[in-house]
Order: C-alpha cells, then structure tokens, then sequence
C-alpha cells in the first residue's frame, strides 16, 4: 500500500467510526490522517506499513497508542484534547504533531499488536446462540473460544442481560448489558450448564498484569465511556475467576481441542466474534477443515457447534450470528447485530 492508500485507510476508519457512534475516534483518524509525515518514527512506520492496513487495523493500532498514553498520564497535551473535552478535526490536528514526537518511542512500540478489544457486549448476542444450541442439544457445552483475546467473554454467564422486557444471567452482577432490540424477542428459554471453558489468543492479555491492563482499555475507543465501563466491571469479574486461556495459534488450539474433547455428555463449542478477518487464510482454512472432519463424526450424544459473530460483507456496519450445528452441518443465520453490542435483530 502506497502513502495515499494508508491516508485512505484513516478516513474510511474515521467514517466507520462515526457509523459506530464515537465522532471523536471519527475526528481523531481524519486529523491523523492529515497530519502524519516522514518526520517521527510513527509517521514512517506508519505510513510505510508493510502490510494490508485495513486487515491489520493500523488506524485502530494508533489510536489505541495514543489513548493509552492519556490513560496514563503520559502525554498532558493530549489529554486537553480527549474526552470529556469537546474538540473538532483541525483542534486535534494543531495538537497531534508535537505529542507524537514527544512520545514518538512509545508510539511506535504500540503498533506492534494488533487491537485487543475484547468488546463485553458481544456476549449479548452470543448469548442467544449458546442458548439455542443448549436447548436443541439438551447437553452441558464444552466451549472453546479462539481470538478470545483477555478471557472475558468466557465468562459470559456471570453477567446481567436485559433485552426488552425479558432478562437472563445473575441480577447482582457488575457487568449489565442490555441491547436495543430490533426486532421479535430475542429466545431466551433454557439453561446454560457449562461443562469446560478454555480460549485462545495469539497474543493472550493477562489480566493480573496493569500494564496489559492499559493496553486493553487503551484499546477502547476514547469517546466510548460505555464500554469502558463495561470493561473494567468484566475485568473485576475476572480477577476473581480467571477462565483457561493460553497462548497459541488458532488452528493448532482447535485441532487439540477437539482431540481432546470429551466423546459423549457434552456439546463442544467453537466460537468467535470479529477476529477472522485477522487470521492468515492458511489458519481460516485449516480450521473450516479440522472443524469439518469432525463434524462428519460428531453423534447426537457428542455434537459439535460453530457459532460465529463476524462481519459477511464489508460494506454493511453490522455483524451476522451465524450457527453451524453437527450432524447435519446445516448453518443458520440468527440474527443482524452490532459489532459493538448496542443492538441485535433476532432472526432465528
């Protein structure tokens, strides 16, 4: 990608975000756009970057830098420009050339992994889907998450749900969530018994570790005190009951997994929500294989179940819930939901 198509990159970001509620991410990533250059280490690297900036979130990557150093008081000119305060494109833009090259070593180190959001609200619409697969099973779930990032949405079902009228979970819980509903009811019949969780991540985030800490609600964007908030009452949940979660590459975690999983009492889980994209094609693919051959031999007494919240087109500002359920292989579209959680359209 040439210096033009990463400049492009920022502002079709910067457009998505206005689409996602956040106008000052949206401002951030137009200034950004207008003002990097060849005279920081952050400028080069960034507008050098090496690979598909879209797929390697580079402008999300920036930005989660840039928060991280107002979250730490790291950088008082920035900080005058964050929320709360109110500030337009060309206000941020006067600020970001000297707060980055006074920062510039720091910035730089931030691009270095990809975003680690780890966006609580998606359980909202997982949710249903583990329902649905609990109650057609009848079965205890052994979920396997990949991209799970720190963890915390394997604790799903120690959190509060309201969708409408309608509610689930633990009503003494810090974390509670609840969507704008666009649609029928949402199906929430049944009980989950989970029988094992565990996830995986290339890039694990302990959440025992402050300075992991940072980096995950740096990852947040600024604009958003929600899903701050959100967060950080995930991450008290998870201080308490820390879910298995390992280090490693996605098609080898699965592959075991399944070798590992149990051969009848349980419904084995795989699931994930807005990371394919990141993964290398040869990971995408050996997973869909490995997931496949075992479909061909799952029972009804050991089933096996994909259930997935990613993006279908590129274009559209949403995400699918999708289910894949053997035997039978067959995949049903749930539900239309946001990426951040702030609205699902039940389809069933």
């Amino acid at each position: 990608m040439d210096e033009r198509d990463i400049r492009d990159h920022f502002l079709a970001q910067a457009k998505a975000c206005d689409g996602l509620g956040s106008p000052f991410t949206a401002n951030l990533c137009r200034a950004l756009a207008k003002v990097l250059d060849a005279n920081t280490r952050t400028g080069r690297a960034v507008l050098g970057w090496p690979g598909d900036a879209r797929a390697d979130g580079l402008a999300l990557r920036v930005c989660g830098a840039l928060h991280a150093l107002v979250l730490t008081g790291a950088s008082e000119r920035l900080a005058v420009i964050y929320p709360p305060n109110q500030t337009s494109v060309s206000e941020i833009a006067a600020v970001l050339p000297e707060a980055i090259a006074r920062s510039d070593e720091q910035i730089v180190a931030g691009l270095a992994a990809a975003p680690q959001t780890n966006e609580i609200a998606r359980s909202l619409m997982l949710l249903p889907g583990f329902l649905t697969i609990a109650r057609e099973t009848g079965l205890p779930l052994d979920l396997c998450e990949i991209g799970a990032s720190a963890g915390l949405n394997l604790l799903f079902d120690s959190f509060h749900y309201r969708y409408g009228d309608a509610e689930w979970g633990y009503p003494a819980s810090p974390v509670r969530l609840a969507p704008e509903v666009r649609s029928h009811a949402v199906p929430l019949g049944g009980a989950i018994d989970v029988r094992h969780r565990a996830g995986c991540d290339i890039a694990p985030v302990d959440v025992a570790d402050a300075a992991t800490r940072v980096r995950l609600r740096s990852c947040v964007w600024a604009d958003q005190t929600a899903r701050l908030a959100r967060l950080d009452a995930a991450l008290s949940l998870a201080e308490k009951v820390q879910p298995l979660l390992v280090k490693a590459d996605a098609a080898d975690f699965v592959e075991k997994a399944l070798a590992a999983r149990q051969q009848q009492g349980g419904a084995f889980v795989l699931y994930h929500s807005i990371m394919w994209q990141y993964l290398p094609r040869a990971t995408r693919d050996a997973i869909t294989a490995t997931l496949e051959q075992a479909g061909r031999e799952a029972t009804a007494v050991a089933p096996i179940a994909r259930l997935r919240m990613e993006p279908r087109d590129p274009t559209k500002q949403w995400a699918v819930l999708s289910l894949t359920l053997w035997p039978g292989g067959e995949t049903r579209r749930l539900a239309n939901c946001d990426y951040h959680g702030r609205w699902i359209e039940w389809i069933g």
